[in-house]
């Protein structure tokens, strides 16, 4: 018999209506009801759920780390558990393919797979495995899957339109002379047709591709109808990648009109993507700490009966003098709670500003750097970036321990600087770093280097978001008992917001806490000097 646990109704409301936020929060605190009861079912459901919603909102990481909470709470063993198991598995092969992780989303839609008991569920699985396939090069593969499931799609327009793009797709692909632009338009015509604006465009993004080289005036009229589907369908991804080809394809004077929009679009995301990430950490907290609150409350309720018993008793045989006392007594007490309960307060909030201050700094600044070397590196060196990643993981569990546990050093602080820098590094930005002396950084202690790596994370975060400069210097000059850092770019120098804002706000006040110093000189339009001195002793 089904828990009653309102939270989770409330959960699938907020759903239906858009709200994935209050639909987080819900699933999340409905788990909990579902786990203090044992109904590991449930505990699944709603973790796929929150999966499911991080991935919408481009919180890929998270949702793969949430997909992957749902496993253990799902038994290969019971039928029952089968479909939420395929559907799971689904759900962490999309999320992992985002991350550009082929190999393994390969081996999540396997699995999907095999535990699906739906036929069209199955097919969209297959279908999902065949695209990866095709990322992944392995073309003769997802042919014989497109192959294959293509007979069984003609009852499903949509579907068939899509498996008809990819399998002449992967044809083109094997064969550049292949005419693929007849399959893409049946296709294209399909999709306009049921109004499958995904689809259409999908369908948009192939004929832009098949057209680039041979007719680039054909290319530019299907990219500027893509770009305008893109923003039909309010995906953002999709309008970057339709503006990349519009900056490409157009004439010098259209070309920087849209440069400028691929730039302000792309800071956006990048915003909105780090928001997403704060927002489902920060919604966990949350829902944690009602957990907390509830559990003092509860202690607070059984102390007032408890307390209201020996009043009573007191009161029967005892004189007015003790009644006089019990009143007293209640009078303190009531000013001791309101007294502890502030205190309470004051101690939640500024636990609340210390864990935000790290996780702005551990995992937020860290995942920006990421998302930059995803971005702007060809040749992305994929274990580095998941040992990263599994560092701010650990990182961040510590933060949500309330643990502060210094670890050893496992690689050279200089090599950990260097590569800390060259992460910013483009083909339209050079870094150049002096001083990165591996001898003078052994005689520093350990959670100084700590607040260096965050200040140099910080700033070059900064110059990343802000600056727009091609040229970013860094010098490190080392006296008997001083450590200055020099740091300058040729971007546009500095806005009075950004002067003011949270990022050079910690700065400022790591460097206060090293009882360091700082110079900021700020040339508008010239770029930024700044001078950090440090005492090292």
């Amino acid at each position: 018999m089904p828990i009653d646990n309102p939270a989770y109704d409330k959960a699938f409301e907020y759903l239906e209506n858009g709200n994935a936020d209050s639909s987080f929060y819900y699933f999340n605190a409905a788990k909990q009801v579902f786990l203090e009861q044992g109904d590991s079912l449930f505990v699944a459901k709603c973790l796929i759920n929150m999966s499911i919603t991080q991935h919408e909102k481009a919180d890929y990481f998270g949702a793969q780390e949430t997909a992957l909470l749902a496993i253990p709470f799902l038994n290969e063993n019971k039928t029952e558990h089968h479909a939420f198991l395929s559907m799971n598995f689904n759900a962490l092969g999309m999320a992992t393919d985002d991350i550009k992780d082929y190999p393994r989303a390969i081996f999540f839609y396997e699995q999907a797979i095999k535990y699906s008991n739906d036929p069209q569920n199955t097919l969209v699985y297959r279908n999902n495995l065949a695209f990866s396939l095709l990322n992944n090069k392995k073309l003769e593969e997802a042919q014989q899957i497109y192959t294959d499931i293509i007979q069984g799609t003609h009852k499903s327009p949509a579907e068939y339109a899509r498996v008809l793009a990819n399998l002449a797709r992967i044809k083109w692909q094997q064969d550049p002379t292949y005419p693929a632009i007849y399959e893409y338009l049946i296709s294209l015509k399909i999709r306009t047709q049921e109004k499958d604006f995904w689809g259409q465009n999908a369908s948009l993004a192939f004929i832009t591709d098949y057209y680039e080289k041979q007719n680039p005036d054909s290319a530019l009229i299907f990219a500027k109808r893509r770009y305008a589907i893109a923003k039909t369908i309010k995906s953002p991804n999709d309008q970057i990648l339709a503006l990349k080809k519009l900056i490409k394809l157009s004439p010098s004077d259209s070309s920087k009109n849209y440069f400028e929009i691929y730039n302000s679009l792309n800071d956006s995301l990048q915003q909105a993507r780090v928001a997403a990430k704060n927002q489902f950490t920060m919604i966990r907290y949350e829902v944690e700490k009602n957990k907390a609150d509830n559990l003092s409350l509860q202690k607070d309720n059984a102390e007032k009966a408890y307390n209201i018993s020996r009043q009573r008793m007191y009161t029967a045989g005892i004189s007015i003098f003790s009644v006089v006392v019990i009143i007293g007594g209640i009078f303190w007490y009531k000013r001791r709670k309101e007294r502890l309960q502030l205190e309470a307060q004051n101690r939640i909030k500024a636990n609340q500003l210390n864990i935000s201050r790290k996780i702005h700094d551990v995992v937020a600044n860290g995942l920006y750097r990421v998302i930059t070397e995803i971005e702007n590196r060809e040749n992305i060196d994929r274990d580095g970036i998941i040992d990263r990643l599994e560092m701010m993981y650990e990182k961040s569990r510590d933060i949500s321990y309330e643990t502060e546990v210094t670890k050893p050093e496992e690689q050279d602080y200089h090599s950990q600087i260097a590569e800390l820098l060259k992460s910013f590094v483009t083909e339209n930005r050079k870094v150049i770093i002096a001083g990165n002396d591996a001898e003078q950084w052994a005689r520093i202690h350990v959670d100084i280097k700590e607040q260096i790596t965050c200040i140099l994370q910080e700033l070059m975060v900064n110059m990343l978001k802000h600056s727009q400069a091609t040229n970013v210097i860094i010098r490190f000059d080392w006296d008997a008992g001083v450590l200055r850092i020099y740091y300058s770019d040729n971007g546009i120098g500095m806005s009075k917001s950004c002067a003011t804002g949270n990022g050079l706000e910690g700065i400022g006040n790591r460097i206060e806490r090293l009882n360091g110093s700082n110079t900021f000189i700020n040339q508008e339009e010239k770029g930024l000097k700044i001078e950090v001195s440090l005492p090292i002793l």
